[in-house]
């Protein structure tokens, strides 16, 4: 099922039960909705409201 466009908090959220729902692991499916979310806020021309990566 494709995911949400869109970088608000609640798209992110519904990204990730809905890739959770389809069986991945939470960790990942956490990765990919924030990676949908990063690629639509740069699409939009707002890099600065894309959810920041956790540096380790």
């Amino acid at each position: 099922m494709p995911l949400k466009k869109g970088y608000s908090k609640k798209t992110i959220s519904k990204n990730i039960a809905k890739e959770k729902a389809s069986g991945n692991p939470t960790e990942q499916a956490i990765a990919i909705a924030l990676n949908s979310a990063r690629e639509s806020a740069k699409k939009a021309g707002k890099p600065s409201k894309a959810p920041k990566r956790k540096s380790k």
